[in-house]
């Protein structure tokens, strides 16, 4: 919705830079343009040129939902051409029902551009399918083309066309779209390796693949951007290179088959020159532009492999068959149910067998499509919503199989020829046998109800911010100073090697990854970090590595100093931090908190296991405990000097109580052990210098009740030594005269005055805004 409203407003030039995100540098945006293109297409038809704000929510509302409907058509045609009507008719059956991933990616109010990818994908596919089955029907041959032959052609031209246009649509709704063109490739160099050994031709698959990827070749290159050099996550140069590269290896495979026949070479050594030809072509790439080497050398193990160290704690990212470096199959049943997974397993199986007998091509494709999307969600199972496509697919192979087992084709041809009107029904029953109507049972009992019965249940949920989030957000929006940034422009990108340059009024917010986007839509602030795991900082590669500052150090870091470091070295700038405010929400300090340390690959030391009289438990430790995520949000940031609680949201019943209570056992102390603010937010500030005397060498205590905005109150303290001279200074983060225009307008203050003690001394102090802000002095 952040980028569908900036092209609204700016029709019809599109945000291809963000400065509001991954503060202080900015994000380039990598996601496609047809999604926003089309529902701001949509919206400005049905407002007729002046959608309002209302109309534009409500077609990116119901969008994804849409969308997931069409994607019933492909899915259809793609069964119809696998296995007749009746499993085409299953197909979209499983696939309109289909839970998981699939589901919850087209549900309304999941404005995203993951069904988009699903539903271009399916066409492409389906699309790429008729053209080879039409070609090969046809007994299509390059010597058509010369001739013109267009009684041939004009079918299969048009198929594959339509697959080109289909495959740019899917390649400009996410910039990944190469898996698809890879799919082709590996089914290409298969179906070349089997029509050479039978001694078939292949000049259907050559024409089809030429066509189709010199179509997408020339549609995506308006969109690249030369700047971008070769980058699979914006749209760049390697984008075309890939298409032209697929076309001319569907060139190549034509030429070499050619010559084989020409030359009566033996089948056996074709797949031997197509390996030669690949390897040579990477020696070429390598030598010639390593960086295209690099991508396509690295793009299987970033599709197909399993992610380690922080990687591997993005839900999305994760293997589907892999809980916490633990196989199991409970995500598995959850996307595909367990009918419907087996299924595809058994339809995979099947196909591949038929491999051994006279494939059609069309079942090579399914399989080849099938299995490397298998992979895909292997590596990460974000991709389970392109497998619940073959999931469908496969299930409705196998119950067509069934079906044609108990021979319903004749049981179909008796009930046209026999059905004139209702009243010829019960004659027709004499032709029903037993066996047909155990397979149609076992059919809808086995993969239409469970599949069925699975996505209902997940109907029941909702998914996006919950309300403390959202509350949160809010606040900040309304609550905090104006960044100076013009929320909805079209900025311009920067120069190669230069850096966005922000207003002096700027700043960022500091939070997880996980709520960078909430923070930018919602808040209309500026995130140093957002799901595109952008601002995260920690390591890569080892424990040996740097760790470079982002919200994995600061959250993690040992003590106010280090976390105030970090926030300082985020912006390149060596007068400002990288953020103003820090927001933090239970999860974080409880459930989030491995995953911050994951980042850093420094996880040893945070929790410790101990015997609870029901085994054993893995509870906070004292490292866990000296982190700036439990100073802050478990500790309330008490004794912090440049840390102050602004804001908090109310309280749910989690996993703080049991922190605070392994912390005063730890501690031998008595905070109090109660749920406080899910959401808190948090502003570094350089805080009031406070100044006094005292006798020498003396312990001196600072110390206030914090009153916040949901009625709660807890102590704030400090404690210093006086030096020789009795002198002593305290930093403090709270104002007592309240917020002051044009900063923050916060509701959480002390209660009253600080109160300085040291002996039987007592003294009360105010503290003014100004000096909070500006780092000034106040004398006892």
């Amino acid at each position: 919705m952040r980028t569908l409203n900036a092209l609204l407003e700016n029709y019809p030039n599109r945000m291809f830079f963000n400065p509001m995100t991954d503060y202080p540098y900015g994000s380039y945006i990598h996601f496609g343009p047809l999604f926003d293109q089309m529902m701001a297409i949509t919206s400005l038809f049905l407002g007729m040129g002046s959608p309002s704000q209302e109309l534009v929510n409500t077609v990116g509302a119901y969008f994804p939902a849409v969308l997931g409907a069409l994607t019933v058509v492909p899915v259809y045609y793609i069964g119809k051409c696998l296995g007749g009507r009746k499993t085409g008719i299953l197909a979209a059956i499983l696939i309109a029902f289909a839970p998981g991933q699939f589901l919850s990616r087209s549900m309304i109010g999941f404005t995203d551009h993951h069904v988009a990818e699903a539903l271009f994908s399916t066409f492409f596919m389906m699309f790429f399918m008729l053209a080879l089955i039409s070609s090969k029907e046809k007994g299509l041959s390059f010597e058509h083309v010369i001739t013109k032959n267009l009684s041939v052609l004009k079918e299969p031209l048009v198929y594959s066309v339509m697959a080109g246009i289909m495959y740019s649509a899917y390649q400009l709704s996410w910039p990944g779209a190469s898996l698809f063109l890879l799919v082709a490739l590996v089914y290409a160099v298969f179906q070349y390796i089997l029509n050479n050994f039978r001694k078939e031709s292949s000049d259907y698959l050559g024409f089809t693949g030429i066509v189709t990827f010199l179509v997408s070749t020339i549609l995506i290159l308006p969109f690249v951007h030369s700047d971008m050099g070769f980058s699979m996550y914006y749209y760049s140069w390697f984008h075309v290179v890939t298409a032209f590269g697929a076309m001319t290896g569907f060139v190549f495979l034509s030429l070499i088959e050619k010559e084989f026949n020409r030359g009566n070479i033996k089948g056996y050594y074709y797949p031997l020159v197509i390996f030669g030809i690949v390897i040579l072509g990477l020696l070429a790439a390598k030598i010639a532009v390593p960086s295209l080497y690099s991508l396509v050398i690295n793009a299987p193990n970033t599709i197909f492999g399993i992610k380690t160290g922080g990687a591997s704690t993005i839900a999305e990212a994760s293997s589907i068959f892999y809980e916490g470096g633990v196989f199991t199959l409970s995500r598995v049943f959850g996307n595909f149910t367990m009918s419907g997974f087996f299924a595809s397993l058994l339809g995979m199986l099947i196909l591949a067998v038929n491999i051994f007998r006279k494939p059609k091509p069309e079942e090579v494709l399914v399989l080849v499509w099938s299995f490397l999307i298998f992979l895909t969600i292997y590596g990460q199972n974000r991709f389970a919503y392109y497998y619940s496509i073959n999931v469908a697919v496969l299930s409705a192979y196998v119950g067509g199989l069934l079906l044609e087992l108990v021979k319903w084709d004749q049981l179909n041809e008796n009930f046209k020829s026999s059905v004139k009107s209702p009243a010829d029904i019960p004659g027709f029953l004499k032709f029903v046998k037993i066996e047909q109507v155990i397979a149609v049972l076992a059919i809808a009992v086995v993969l239409i109800y469970p599949v069925y019965g699975s996505a209902m249940q997940l109907t029941k949920g909702t998914g996006g911010p919950d309300g403390p989030w959202i509350e949160a957000c809010m606040w900040l929006q309304s609550y905090t100073p104006d960044p100076g940034m013009d929320y909805n422009a079209v900025y311009e990108a920067p120069e190669n090697g230069e850096l966005f340059q922000y207003p002096d009024t700027a700043y960022g917010v500091m939070s997880w990854w996980d709520y960078g986007h909430w923070i930018e839509t919602i808040g209309h602030r500026m995130p140093n970090a957002n799901p595109f795991q952008a601002g995260i900082g920690g390591r890569r590669g080892s424990i040996e590595d740097e760790n470079q500052p982002g919200s994995s150090t600061f959250f993690t870091a040992q003590s106010e100093e280090e976390a105030t470091a970090v926030l300082e070295a985020v912006d390149p700038n060596p007068d400002k931090a990288g953020a103003r405010y820090i927001v933090s929400d239970v999860e974080m300090a409880t459930s989030k908190f491995y995953a911050m340390s994951a980042w850093t690959l420094d996880t040893e030391g945070y929790y410790q296991s101990y015997w609870t009289g029901n085994g054993n438990q893995y509870l906070p430790s004292t490292r866990y405990f000296n982190s700036m995520e439990s100073r802050l949000h478990i500790l309330d940031g008490n004794g912090l000097k440049q840390y102050r609680l602004v804001h908090e949201t109310w309280a749910y019943q989690t996993q703080e109580v049991v922190y605070k209570q392994v912390y005063n056992l730890l501690f031998e102390d008595r905070i109090p052990e109660t749920d406080t603010g899910y959401v808190k937010i948090f502003e570094y500030v350089k805080g009031a210098r406070i100044t006094g005397t005292a006798s020498p060498n003396e312990t001196v205590k600072i110390s206030t009740t914090i009153l916040t905005g949901q009625g709660r109150t807890f102590d704030y303290s400090q404690s210093t030594t006086s030096d020789s001279m009795g002198r002593y200074e305290f930093t403090v983060p709270y104002s007592t005269e309240g917020p002051i225009p044009g900063e923050t307008q916060f509701d959480t203050a002390p209660s009253g005055s600080y109160v300085v003690s040291y002996g039987t001394t007592i003294k009360e102090v105010r503290v003014g805004e100004e000096a909070v802000l500006n780092g000034e002095e106040v004398k006892v």
